[in-house]
């Protein structure tokens, strides 16, 4: 048995190298792809260009791996019921069960090191490629900016420049669009301008020269207001542009550059708070509820709390109550603001245990659709496993944008995922082992 399972994982060794490293590169030219334009007339130096690189790959290895895993096994597992080499097993008094076996210890062993890898390697790479981010940024405050096309990076503004200046923080053919609620929102435009951060890189500095700023003004928009002017400043908070504000020497860390134990404890930090603004929402409602009730007793048996309305009239009561339901409606916006921090938390949290447990379940989903594929080698190994993992990634983004709206819990939304696969992955079973168990009779 032992030779049979060395088999079995040998023939998954060589699909599961070249579909990792094929997978890899995809997701590697995809990102330089798409980050190619801030890249180039930046004067970045390759070291820097190749270490942001990476840097990325820590969150690319996190998908390609379980991605890997089905595809080797898909193919595997075809190759195997092509061949009639799981027939012959089959007669020999193996079952499919026990053909799978072997993988699914590969597959919990993969678990484990991709766990380790979410939890130690991932948030560090997570956390230098933000810092080294920053950095270009201070250096090369135009890398967040991209030539002719909108860029939403500053709160509150869409920015357009036609052309970059010789200069690294020149711009050329500049438009501004002011976003947000505010009703007079104003356009823009500059025929260049200058771009820096101050001294403690806390605000973005935005100096435009020989432009026009246009208006509408009144609730009805009647006013149309044009102001030229030949220099004008704007003053943004450089958390715009992809950083934080540091705290000392370091920055401050998000979501993604923390380890599970970590996001529970800040899990855990705003459930607290919630509990602890319920409690006091409770409390204070049960206090002017016992205040008002008392005032109908008789003065010599009045308690401490009725003592609060004694003496007053109605309407001064009906004050004191309003501002009480103030009072509450603000804890209640603090506990509505601390259960998406929680969910925030948490859905990382479960995200990397999800993420890790993935190997096992594209394991139980690859082999018996391998067996039902069986001709068709790597094409149609990578293209059912594309699909899946299609499915999987959506169902693992709609859990996780119903956990941010509060609809689902942020444990449920994460594994929702691998609970469908599963199911999938248990039925293709059942039904594959009936074919394979007829076919060797």
């Amino acid at each position: 048995m032992k030779i049979l399972y060395r088999y079995i994982l040998k023939e998954h060794i060589g699909p599961f190298l070249f579909s990792f490293i094929t997978i890899l590169f995809i997701l590697t030219l995809q990102f330089v792809t798409r980050f190619f334009d801030r890249f180039a007339g930046k004067d970045l130096g390759f070291i820097v260009i190749a270490e942001l690189i990476s840097l990325q790959v820590a969150w690319m290895v996190v998908l390609a791996l379980p991605m890997a895993v089905l595809v080797a096994t898909l193919i595997a597992f075809g190759n195997l019921a092509n061949s009639s080499e799981m027939t012959v097993m089959r007669a020999g008094g193996v079952s499919l069960y026990r053909l799978v076996f072997p993988v699914l210890v590969a597959a919990a062993l993969l678990t484990g090191i991709l766990e380790r890898f979410n939890n130690i390697v991932l948030p560090e790479a997570n956390y230098q490629a933000k810092v080294l981010l920053r950095d270009i940024t201070r250096a090369k405050p135009t890398f967040g900016l991209t030539e002719n096309a909108f860029s939403g990076l500053v709160d509150g503004y869409s920015i357009l420049v036609r052309e970059e200046g010789s200069d690294p923080n020149t711009l050329e053919g500049i438009t501004i669009y002011e976003r947000g609620s505010n009703e007079d929102k104003a356009v823009i435009t500059a025929e260049s301008g200058h771009i820096a951060f101050t001294a403690d890189y806390h605000y973005l500095i935005l100096t435009l020269f020989n432009g026009q700023m246009h208006k509408m003004q009144g609730q009805g928009k009647e006013e149309y207001r044009v102001m030229t002017f030949e220099k004008h400043r704007f003053v943004f908070s450089s958390t715009g542009y992809g950083f934080e504000r540091t705290e000392g020497n370091e920055i401050r860390r998000g979501d993604r550059e923390l380890s599970a134990e970590q996001l529970f404890g800040m899990g855990m930090k705003f459930r607290k708070r919630m509990l602890d603004a319920t409690v006091l929402i409770d409390k204070s409602i049960e206090r002017e509820q016992k205040a008002i009730n008392a005032r109908s007793v008789q003065p010599e048996n009045r308690g401490a709390e009725s003592d609060r309305y004694a003496g007053i009239n109605k309407a001064e009561a009906e004050k004191r109550v309003d501002k009480m339901l103030v009072a509450v409606d603000r804890e209640i916006e603090h506990i509505e603001q601390s259960q998406g921090m929680y969910n925030k938390y948490m859905v990382e949290f479960h995200k990397k245990y999800a993420l890790s447990f993935a190997c096992i379940v594209f394991v139980l989903v690859g082999a018996p659709l391998g067996v039902l594929a069986k001709r068709g080698g790597f094409g149609i190994g990578a293209g059912l496993s594309l699909l899946f993992f299609i499915l999987y990634w959506a169902l693992l983004i709609m859990g996780e944008k119903l956990s941010d709206r509060g609809l689902l819990d942020p444990g449920i939304s994460m594994w929702l995922a691998n609970a469908v696969m599963l199911l999938i992955g248990f039925i293709a079973m059942i039904r594959v082992s009936g074919i394979v168990t007829g076919s060797g009779r």
